[in-house]
């Protein structure tokens, strides 16, 4: 056979081989090929209905105690000694101070000298006068004399009233003389020292005590969320019994929640022309003293009971470019529904819809980045324990 007629037989033969090659290709690819329908995506979803919920406001304060107090000096003088320390706890009329009582002392020895004075006087003028009584009836002293003796002996029973004032006066300033805690409370530093000059009811105050024992939150509320939480009320869809008497818990500076939970006392009756806000104070209990004066805290008021509220998760509610609340449900055949929502509040991690969502209907909340409306869906119930920071696994070292 000639050369040329080989080199076309095994070109032939190659061409045949290739196409049986590529048609068997094609039969095995044909199962799994681009024309085969993909299986629906996965949606996890909560089904929403309505139940009673506990609503709250939180809203930032400041601590203050109890009661307080300011200790000043009523009388002058060098203070001799400090009898207390800084920061420890004091009883109520307990000695912080004494003042050098030398100059006291002594005027309370004079004024108690003036009033012996004066009794000894008032004693011979009351014996006269009944003497001149008795003479007057014989007309053996003249009226005249009789009157004048009754006027002195009144004269010098106002002389003992007054000594009996200027001693008592001499005494409260001798006892002023020792500085005492007008409350009980833990006091703080002292603003003077052993030797320092002070004066009476002076600007600045010797120290400080307050009672912390059970402290005081006061918070601000703004009066449009005042007026909208009383019309509520009145209107019967927020239940409250005692809405004076609303309990309340505080989260400190750091985030952590203090144990202790307290009462709500009082609301103030005048709304702050600057801010547009009304002040209101809870009562805390502080047996370990956690709570300080001036620190900041947030609290988290109890307004009140709404017996039918629908709770939608927050990972589950999206905003359009117009700002509407849109979720996106599982509807009849499982074919994904793009409903806009009405949400009035948060609510935990959930938004609190008011409509656009019907009890029993399924929310979409997990796997949202692959599902458009319209689209058919697998429906999986969202596990929200599983879903949670804390609970996924653990990335692979590379």
């Amino acid at each position: 056979m000639k050369t040329t007629d080989t080199i076309k037989v095994f070109t032939i033969a190659g061409l045949l081989t290739g196409m049986l090659i590529m048609n068997g290709c094609k039969q095995q690819a044909a199962p799994g090929g681009p024309s085969a329908a993909k299986p629906a995506p996965e949606a996890g979803v909560v089904v929403v209905n309505t139940e009673p919920v506990t609503l709250t406001m939180e809203l930032s304060g400041r601590i203050s105690p109890q009661m307080v107090a300011e200790v000043r000096p009523q009388v002058g003088g060098i203070i001799l000694k400090r009898l207390f320390t800084e920061g420890g706890d004091v009883k109520a009329g307990e000695v912080l101070y004494q003042i050098d009582p030398a100059t006291y002392q002594a005027a309370f020895n004079s004024a108690k000298a003036a009033l012996a004075k004066a009794e000894a006087n008032g004693y011979t003028l009351r014996q006269k006068t009944e003497r001149y009584k008795q003479l007057v009836a014989i007309s053996a002293v003249s009226r005249q004399e009789y009157d004048d003796a009754t006027a002195a002996l009144k004269q010098a029973e106002a002389d003992i009233e007054t000594g009996k004032a200027a001693v008592e006066t001499a005494r409260i300033n001798l006892a002023y003389t020792r500085i005492t805690a007008p409350i009980a409370g833990r006091i703080g530093r002292s603003s003077i020292t052993p030797g320092a000059l002070v004066t009476a009811n002076q600007t600045t105050a010797l120290a400080t005590i307050q009672q912390l024992d059970s402290v005081y939150v006061d918070v601000t509320q703004s009066s449009a969320d005042l007026l909208r939480l009383k019309r509520n009320l009145a209107s019967g869809e927020l239940k409250n019994n005692a809405p004076s008497q609303a309990k309340v818990n505080l989260r400190l500076e750091d985030g952590s929640a203090y144990p202790q939970e307290g009462m709500l006392k009082f609301s103030e009756v005048t709304v702050d022309q600057s801010t547009g806000s009304v002040t209101l104070r809870a009562q805390f209990p502080n047996p370990n003293q956690l709570l300080l004066p001036g620190m900041f805290v947030r609290c988290l008021v109890q307004e009140g009971v709404r017996e039918q509220v629908m709770l939608v998760p927050q990972r589950g509610v999206t905003r359009d470019p117009a700002g509407n609340a849109v979720a996106l449900v599982v509807g009849e055949n499982e074919v994904v529904e793009r409903r806009i929502l009405k949400t009035e509040r948060a609510v935990g991690d959930a938004w609190m819809v008011t409509d656009g969502l019907k009890t029993g209907e399924r929310v979409i909340v997990e796997g949202l980045q692959r599902i458009r409306p319209g689209a058919t869906v697998k429906v999986v119930p969202f596990d929200a324990k599983a879903a949670a920071p804390g609970n996924q696994p653990a990335a692979k070292q590379p």
